[in-house]
């Protein structure tokens, strides 16, 4: 009789196959050090989806099988598709995973100056603990759209001559009644998430000019990238750290850098759809935008973006024989991995988990039958048997798999992309990496498990097999 157990994937590993994830693990670094923001993983997406022989929808008036082709949603959303063998009207297998993280971005009318010093206003994206991102270096990414018509690509703070950012804590000294009494929640608010940015009054002889610091800021701004004051209006800049993806450990196991939920699942399927030639079905690799905040707005997957694509790819391979009722019958015969991150088993902190059902780092892809909060509120619950499939399908493939939940029933819980997808009758169930100190500065992931996605993603790209038929 089988019993349940899940093993460590580093044990008996071969030096060849170290030495493959190590590897695997550079190119990663290198792609979460590029795309810091979502426009910038678009771009860097796209640029190595070209050198793969991907090419824009508006290339094809006819698709056949092997083709490769993506689309881009307001620079925010990009989906990689290789034509299958199979109709696409039979069915996709789409790879959705979140390319956007929790950030700081600056308010419309950010800047402002207050005992000599230039500051920023910021709002918090998604769910942080705010007091994280106090005392620590900041980098600012973005663009600054002008009315002029131009666009401006900013990022400062990255390269290691330029100035960094960030937010003053309060000393130990003098915090007692300020903040000490202050739930954690609270340590900082959120109208104190605000950053410095300059310090050197401006000789000016103009007596109307009070905010000499503000007024040297902006007149530097104004120099290096032709921007003023009223632009930050149409802007989309974003504080992130500041640095670069570092090996964790004395035996360099792990990997810590910001933004690994979820592009951590974002490069693995990339690198699997980039690995595919003809599958079967039509396999997608959808990126997309706003999850952390619910996945809304038109580059989130509560928009109808899915929709649009897939209706493109059907209407190129049937053209006049299209109707509505293909599209409805291909996303009801389609399945996805909705390819998030999960908690993993936190050693300070196992009082939070239901140990039996947590997932770990290092035990390869966590698949999540279900996620949402108190009685399941928010989820997609994968059906019985989409979940007996994948097993077959992983375990045949030698894919080490183990499941997770997030939390203890009532600790608290979170959702992903899943039941968006699965409102299209889309086969959905979650399926990425564990992760430590998710949502922070600095995550923490498995250098085993990375690899390990990635070879999980294109096994379900190309494998023919499907659940039995309910």
């Amino acid at each position: 009789m089988e019993t349940l157990q899940y093993t460590n994937g580093w044990l008996n590993l071969n030096e060849d196959r170290i030495n493959e994830i190590n590897q695997f693990c550079e190119d990663y670094k290198h792609f979460l050090n590029k795309g810091k923001t979502e426009r910038q993983c678009v771009a860097l997406c796209v640029k190595q989806a070209e050198e793969k022989g991907f090419r824009p929808i508006s290339e094809f008036k006819q698709l056949n099988p092997g083709d490769k082709v993506y689309f881009v949603n307001r620079k925010k959303n990009v989906a990689l598709v290789v034509v299958g063998k199979q109709p696409i009207s039979d069915g996709i297998r789409y790879v959705v995973s979140h390319i956007d993280s929790p950030r700081l971005d600056l308010k419309p009318s950010p800047i402002y100056e207050k005992s000599e010093l230039a500051l920023m206003r910021t709002h918090y994206y998604g769910g942080i603990k705010k007091y994280q991102w106090a005392s620590r270096p900041l980098a600012l990414h973005g663009i600054v759209a002008t009315k002029s018509g131009r666009n401006v690509d900013i990022v400062i703070g990255e390269d290691p001559q330029d100035p960094v950012f960030t937010i003053p804590d309060l000393l130990p000294h003098l915090d007692k009644k300020v903040q000490r009494e202050r739930t954690a929640a609270e340590v900082l608010k959120g109208e104190e998430l605000q950053i410095i940015v300059g310090s050197i009054p401006m000789e000016v002889n103009d007596d109307k000019i009070k905010d000499k610091v503000k007024h040297h800021i902006l007149t530097k701004l104004f120099e290096k990238y032709e921007i003023s004051e009223p632009d930050f209006i149409s802007a989309e800049l974003m504080l992130v750290p500041a640095g670069e993806a570092r090996d964790v450990g004395i035996d360099g196991g792990l990997l810590g850098a910001y933004g690994q939920d979820d592009r951590i699942c974002a490069f693995t399927s990339l690198e699997a759809i980039f690995d595919i030639a003809v599958p079967e079905q039509t396999a997608v690799c959808f990126l997309v935008d706003k999850e952390e905040i619910g996945s809304s707005g038109s580059t989130g997957l509560e928009s109808r973006y899915l929709e649009y694509f897939t209706g493109e790819l059907l209407i190129r391979q049937l053209g006049n024989q299209y109707n509505d009722q293909m599209m409805r019958r291909c996303l009801w015969q389609s399945y996805a991995l909705s390819s998030d991150v999960n908690a993993g088993l936190n050693p300070l902190f196992e009082s939070v988990h239901d140990v039996q059902n947590a997932s770990k780092l290092g035990y390869g892809l966590v698949l999540t039958k279900y996620t949402g909060h108190g009685g399941k509120a928010g989820s997609n619950d994968a059906d019985a048997e989409y979940v007996a499939a994948l097993r077959r399908m992983f375990d045949d493939k030698e894919i080490k798999w183990q499941s997770g939940l997030l939390g203890k029933v009532d600790e608290g819980g979170g959702g992903t992309v899943a039941k968006y997808l699965a409102h299209y009758g889309i086969n959905t169930i979650d399926a990425g990496a564990a992760l430590l100190s998710m949502h922070s500065p600095f995550e923490l992931s498995s250098k085993f498990d990375i690899h390990e996605l990635y070879k999980a993603y294109k096994v379900f790209f190309i494998d023919s097999i499907k659940p039995t038929e309910y």
